[in-house]
């Protein structure tokens, strides 16, 4: 009954064997190998366009940080929620790596931005002014850190009007494969046909060991060498890319990737559905992997006494977090404590 995180989990099988076999002799380091020419490969037909440039990281603070880094100027923001993942939970990062770019933080219910929440932060903005900080980049969660999705539609029109205000767009995508398998939205039209300029595109919370991309899109595609040189700067490029490009490949191949997401999303479904009918409420609408819930008095004691692993939330909920490897007999005994 372990619903701490998703990074929780184990890798999938696929993905270790994919490794040990990219394991055989050597081979070019630093990303000349084959396994990351066929991964760019891969990611340009996922995303159905020639048009990219794509590199690889470990972690999705990296992925993130990098990504901002080639958008944001060190004396731009980053618009973005005030509870996204590269403001609470990445130490600095953003900043750091874009060596002074501010984040300029929205609220919104349920962690997502909304069209009217931004209007009026671009309508009093004056790049032309010395004492303030412009706004650079947008920066959008897929999922939000409440576990919400943003539909196509929403990703069109803030990207719209981000570029509209000569902005540049970011996605977080550490879960977006959850929100592909909850919209039905195809990987293209979520991100670059919708307006999204680079996205960092995680697998680690999906079933691999550690495995992440960063993709740019269009003409941001231009920027890979700058890209490159700050991740190699910053410690990010992995001498033995390789093992990192074949976990790449093995989640790809078949749509593995959508398939560990969809089994993740089908048992925070089964949770969610077990909490309501047990007296509880949720505190956000289940989009994916993650379900946020208001317990009753005695149901978070009972459930960690039984040995349930979860985490209190600052919104006051508890977070549970279902995984590629989540089975419904877990959730069923986690549901049993309450019944």
């Amino acid at each position: 009954m372990n619903f701490a995180s998703d990074t929780t989990a184990p890798a999938h099988p696929d993905v270790l064997q994919a490794v040990l076999a990219a394991n055989d002799g050597a081979a070019p380091s630093y990303g000349a190998d084959r396994w990351t020419k066929k991964a760019q490969q891969a990611l340009s037909a996922v995303f159905e366009t020639e048009d990219i440039a794509v590199t690889f990281v470990n972690s999705g603070t990296a992925a993130n940080a990098l990504a901002l880094s080639v958008l944001c100027p060190p004396d731009g923001a980053i618009l973005c929620h005030e509870n996204a993942h590269i403001n609470r939970d990445e130490r600095g990062a953003p900043e750091f790596y874009t060596h002074g770019g501010k984040l300029h933080l929205l609220a919104g219910a349920h962690d997502l931005i909304t069209v009217g929440a931004m209007t009026p932060v671009l309508a009093d903005m004056d790049r032309h002014f010395v004492h303030e900080t412009p706004v650079d980049v947008l920066s959008l969660s897929q999922l939000s850190e409440a576990g919400t999705a943003y539909t196509r539609e929403d990703v069109k029109a803030l990207c719209a009007l981000a570029h509209n205000a000569d902005m540049r767009t970011h996605m977080d995508g550490a879960r977006l494969a959850n929100a592909l398998v909850s919209t039905g939205c195809s990987p293209a039209d979520m991100t670059w046909r919708a307006g999204v300029d680079v996205l960092s595109f995680g697998f680690t919370k999906n079933g691999a060991l550690g495995a992440e991309a960063i993709i740019l899109f269009g003409e941001q595609a231009k920027r890979l060498g700058a890209l490159e040189a700050r991740r190699k700067r910053g410690g990010h490029m992995p001498p033995k890319q390789r093992f990192v490009a074949a976990q790449v490949l093995a989640m790809l191949q078949g749509g593995l990737w959508l398939d560990l997401a969809g089994q993740a999303n089908k048992a925070a479904q089964v949770l969610a559905e077990g909490f309501v009918n047990a007296g509880a409420s949720l505190q956000h609408p289940v989009h994916g992997n993650e379900v946020f819930v208001c317990l009753r008095d005695g149901q978070a004691e009972a459930l960690r006494k039984a040995g349930a692993q979860f985490y209190d939330w600052p919104d006051g909920s508890a977070r549970f977090v279902t995984c590629w490897n989540t089975t419904l007999d877990d959730v069923q005994a986690a549901l049993r404590v309450l019944s």
